[in-house]
Parts: structure tokens; sequence; C-alpha cells
């Protein structure tokens, strides 16, 4: 089938959480895990490509991103949406405005929003600024972020250094009047020269009027939300056919493994709220990994009853995380733990294990890659952005879910399984 929307997304846990939300509308979805090696075939509706892009050189990003851009035009799609985290995480260099920029180039786009709103998740943006909850982004635990610390709140401050063109704003009264309002002020701000404009909203309503207002924009960009109301908007337009291809849910045994490996404030609540339950863990240690690898970890996963979840994980807090930077720099203190977590995954699988949870967008992209996963479909909503994905790895059919460091609430491991026991 021709794909109708054709989405890059700038790492995996964002990818799986774009293609979730999508997914709400019953209509096929596919995940690529990064640049497809083949021309596209069995395409879906709704293509996600994942990259690793958050934060590499500039250059890398883009040449990246327009691969991608390549081989969704040759999958039929015309409308374009880039994804980045909800909460803009990005260095003054990029990637988001220099992806977006370049993206725009090869479109012929003179103008995109940006709207990282997410509300049902505490994101929202007024007169320009992103809060996280009630706190403003740069006073949020993002402020800490030990790969993109966001010290400003503001996204036209933040956007502008990563962009060439012009910074605008369409505020939150423009956007409270509807579609037709909005398209007029993104008339005005082209007329003027501006090509970025960042858009507020603080309701789901908002996201549903600015994504009628947008919908035909050649690139949209923003955090997943702002895509949500896009497939029963090409519906009703009957841009897409009412009975498009509709997801499929296989049943796998209930043996199982968690990694995690962010240190978001709330990954770490989830990780202490699932061993305080009594559940089997094993932290990690980025020290003792630089100097014995990953053999304590698989010794003792091999010793686990995997239909208990033993959870594995590197969660730690700011301080303790700071502190194995130091003495190994930030760079290989974070790729120790992706490999020895991508070490325990494949592990995990040979030893039987068909239901993988995995937290952090770095760790997702390890874990992903180990397991040789190239292509995902999406499943079941576990939290908000989070869904259960269905994919062949090594030959065995596993439930795979890739879960965004702040997304979920303190039971989201228990809620993820039982998210399948349900079915």
């Amino acid at each position: 089938m021709t794909t109708v929307l054709g989405c890059i997304a700038d790492d995996f846990t964002g990818a799986t959480d774009l293609a979730g939300l999508l997914a709400r509308s019953g209509v096929k979805v596919s995940l690529r895990i990064g640049i497809p090696t083949e021309a596209p075939t069995d395409t879906a509706p709704f293509e996600v490509i994942a990259l690793k892009i958050r934060t590499e050189p500039v250059s890398e990003a883009n040449a990246q991103a327009l691969k991608a851009l390549d081989w969704l035009k040759q999958a039929g799609a015309e409308r374009f949406f880039w994804k980045y985290c909800s909460t803009f995480d990005s260095t003054p260099k990029g990637n988001i405005g220099t992806v977006a920029e370049t993206l725009m180039a090869s479109l012929g786009a003179d103008q995109t929003i940006y709207c990282p709103a997410f509300p049902e998740n505490g994101r929202s943006i007024f007169m320009g600024n992103l809060f996280v909850g009630r706190l403003p982004l740069a006073e949020s635990p993002m402020k800490d972020h030990p790969l993109t610390p966001m010290r400003d709140s503001n996204l036209m401050r933040l956007l502008a250094p990563q962009v060439t063109g012009e910074v605008g704003l369409i505020d939150r009264l423009t956007v409270a009047k509807g579609p037709s309002e909005i398209k007029q002020a993104l008339a005005k701000l082209h007329s003027e020269g501006i090509a970025h404009v960042v858009v507020d909203a603080v309701a789901d309503q908002d996201l549903t009027l600015i994504a009628e207002a947008c919908r035909d924009l050649k690139l949209m960009t923003g955090g997943s939300a702002i895509a949500m109301p896009l497939p029963a908007l090409y519906i009703a337009s009957g841009t897409l056919a009412a009975d498009a291809p509709r997801a499929t849910i296989p049943t796998l045994e209930a043996n199982r493994v968690i990694l995690s490996g962010s240190c978001s404030a709330m990954t770490n609540a989830q990780v202490a709220h699932y061993i305080a339950q009594g559940h089997p863990a094993f932290r990690l240690d980025p020290l003792e990994l630089a100097e014995n690898g990953s053999k304590a970890a698989l010794h003792w996963l091999s010793q686990q009853d995997l239909t208990k979840a033993p959870l594995v994980y590197a969660t730690a807090t700011p301080e303790s995380v700071r502190a194995a930077q130091e003495h190994l720099g930030i760079a290989k203190a974070g790729a120790i733990v992706e490999t020895a977590l991508a070490d325990c995954a494949r592990f995990a699988r040979d030893q039987g294990a068909r239901q993988i949870v995995v937290a952090g967008g770095e760790t997702s992209g390890a874990v992903t890659q180990a397991l040789g996963v190239s292509r995902l479909e999406i499943g079941p909503e576990i939290a908000p952005g989070v869904p259960w994905c269905f994919c062949s790895s090594n030959g065995a059919e596993i439930a795979l879910t890739l879960k965004s460091g702040n997304f979920g609430t303190e039971t989201f491991f228990t809620d993820a399984f039982a998210k399948l026991e349900a079915r």
C-alpha cells in the first residue's frame, strides 16, 4: 500500500512513541529500525524510520535524515513528519533545527512548525516556553540530562542557533481561535520571511486544531502528540481510505526480561518500585563493567526464572552518573552500559525470553541493533506514547517495548506485562 505519511524519528524510543500514537487509530503502522537497505515493499499507511541521531555530529545527522527521506519518498509518501523528544532534547548546534532545515530544503518547503507538546504526558508550550508538568523545562530534571542538559525553557531561543532562517511564534491565544486563524498566522509569518514557527499547545484540543491547520504541510515537526490527530483527519478528507490495513497482534510465551539504561527521574522511580515489589534485579556498575565486562550480569541472568521478569539496570542518580562519567568519560561510560545491556538482550532471547521491556533511548538503540531487529509492527499501548511492538529476532518472534526514560508511571514494568496478559 502507498504510504500516506512518512516519519523520521531521532531515536528509537521516540519512534515507538510516535508509532504508538498513530496506531491508536487502529490503522497499520510499520516501524523500521535504521535506514532500510531494500526498496520499499509491503509498506504500511504510516511508515516510521527510527534513527539514532539525537546527539550525532550535525553533518551525520543530516545525511542520515536525507537517506531516510529518500526511502519514504520511494514508499509513496508526499507528507512527512520529523519527530524529536517532547522535552526538545538538543544542543546549541542541533540536531532538531538543523535536520528540519535540511529536510525542508530537500522537500522545497519554505516553512514548518515546531510543536513538542504532549499534554497527556505533562508537556505543554505557552508563549513559546516548554513546561514539564508545572515546571519550566530548565527547572525540570532535564536540566541535568547527561547528554543534552536543557538550561533554557524558551523554544525560540533554543531553536534559533540551530537554523539559518528566522524563528517565530503562534501563541495559544491564536491557536484557541481554530485552524483558520492558525493558517492565517502562518501565512502572515511566511510573508515576513519566518520559516520556523513554534506553536503553543497546552491541551489535546490544541493539538487537534494545529494538526487540522497543518495537515497538508510538506513537513511537520514536533513531539509525537501533534501527529496523533492526523490519521482521523486523513480519513475524513479521503487522503487515507477508511478500510486501510489494520494491525494484527500475535500471542507469545510469558518468558520476560527488563533492561533499563535510562537515568531519568521517572525510570529511577520505576526501577525502585519494581525492586520494592520483590522482583529479581541486578545493577550494572559502569566502573565494574569497564574492568570485567558483562560476565557477571550474564551469569546472574542464566540463574533466573524468566517467567518472573528479572530486571537488569544501570539506572542511577545524576550524582552517580556524573561520578562514572568523570572517571571514564561521558561517551565511554554510556557505551559500556549500552554494550552490556545489548549483551543481556541477546542472552535473554537465546534463553527463551519472548517479552522484552527496554527503558531509555540510547539503550533501546543498542538493544534493537543487538537483536538484529529491522522492522516492528505496532501493537497495544502500555502508557501514553509507549506501545508494545512485535518483531522477529534470530528466527524468534518477540514482543518488544522501547520506553523513553521519562514516560510511564511508577508501575510501568508490571503494567507492560499486564497489557499483554489482558489480551
